[in-house]
């Protein structure tokens, strides 16, 4: 057969927007053309790509196994192309962040990368742990940085840099009025507003905070980190949260740090990638830039 870089494109869009008409404005096609080349690499090949729900594409067992080496074959093909024109190839990667990482640590990351490569483009994506798990594991996107961990063997989870939590609450709650040494027990009526089942955040709680908690009363459950410290600045509950969302708040003394000793708080944050991706010269770039070991230099 002879399959086409437009049809293994038309594919690789496909399955990372979930649908023809998306992918047709990725690669810059008609919606008809798109469609076209999908029917004539899935009839070149003999069998689907994809299982059909309704407008939406979702890709099969083929289409899976079928991807990463569509996304290498294209990722060659540009650095091919690009040394064939005396050129380095392009930095345009699609990056992921949880909240933390991205509120308070991507902004300085990705300025710093630009000022020493400053043509590249880089797209950032926000969500929790749980979502940026599964946009790597779909090649939806290049890398994430994540704060909690990630079990699945098709993805490469590489230690990144160390962050701490705190419990803080408002300098008028009960807890601060104690003047002793705080216990566990102590924790146990209060009302916690944590972060939301998924995020790197919450696994912390729930793995280091939650099981001495006996009667644990989770007030509210919140998808960002600003709205949950201005509610506890407010004197309503305390909260588990990384200690740079709280810094700006500490100065402004809107919030204060309880001394918990008896719970470990600290954490590694990772960068995760698909262990089938292939590593442009782009790709590597940044990944050496964060301090990451590249293919062959992990000791694996």
């Amino acid at each position: 057969m002879r399959m086409t870089l437009r049809q293994l494109a038309v594919f690789v869009a496909v399955a990372q927007e979930g649908t023809v008409t998306k992918a047709s404005e990725a690669v810059r096609l008609t919606q008809s053309a798109a469609s076209m080349a999908l029917a004539d690499l899935e009839d070149g090949l003999g069998a689907p790509l994809f299982d059909r729900l309704g407008k939406r594409l979702q890709l099969n067992d083929l289409g899976r196994y079928l991807l990463p080496q569509a996304l290498e074959i294209l990722g060659r093909c540009e650095a091919f192309e690009q040394a064939a024109k005396g050129e380095l190839q392009s930095v345009d990667l699609r990056i992921g962040a949880t909240l933390t990482i991205s509120d308070y640590l991507m902004p300085d990351l990705m300025a710093d990368f630009l000022k020493i490569r400053p043509k590249a483009h880089l797209q950032l994506q926000v969500g929790n742990t749980r979502q940026m798990i599964e946009a790597v594991n779909q090649f939806q996107l290049d890398l994430a940085l994540i704060e909690g961990s990630c079990h699945l063997p098709q993805l490469h989870c590489i230690p990144w840099r160390n962050d701490e939590l705190a419990v803080c609450c408002a300098p008028n709650h009960p807890l601060v009025q104690l003047n002793r040494p705080l216990h566990p027990q102590d924790f146990n009526y209060v009302e916690w507003i944590l972060r939301e089942e998924g995020s790197g955040t919450r696994e912390i709680f729930d793995h280091a905070i939650l099981p001495d908690l006996e009667h644990a009363k989770i007030r509210l459950t919140l998808g960002h980190n600003e709205a949950i410290l201005k509610i506890v600045a407010g004197g309503l509950g305390i909260s588990c949260i990384s200690k740079l969302a709280i810094a700006p708040l500490l100065k402004e003394q809107q919030l204060v740090v309880l001394h918990t000793p008896f719970w470990q708080l600290s954490r590694p944050l990772f960068m995760l990638a698909h262990r089938q991706k292939y590593q442009g010269p782009g790709l590597k770039a940044f990944m050496n830039f964060c301090g990451i070991p590249l293919k062959g230099e992990e000791g694996e």
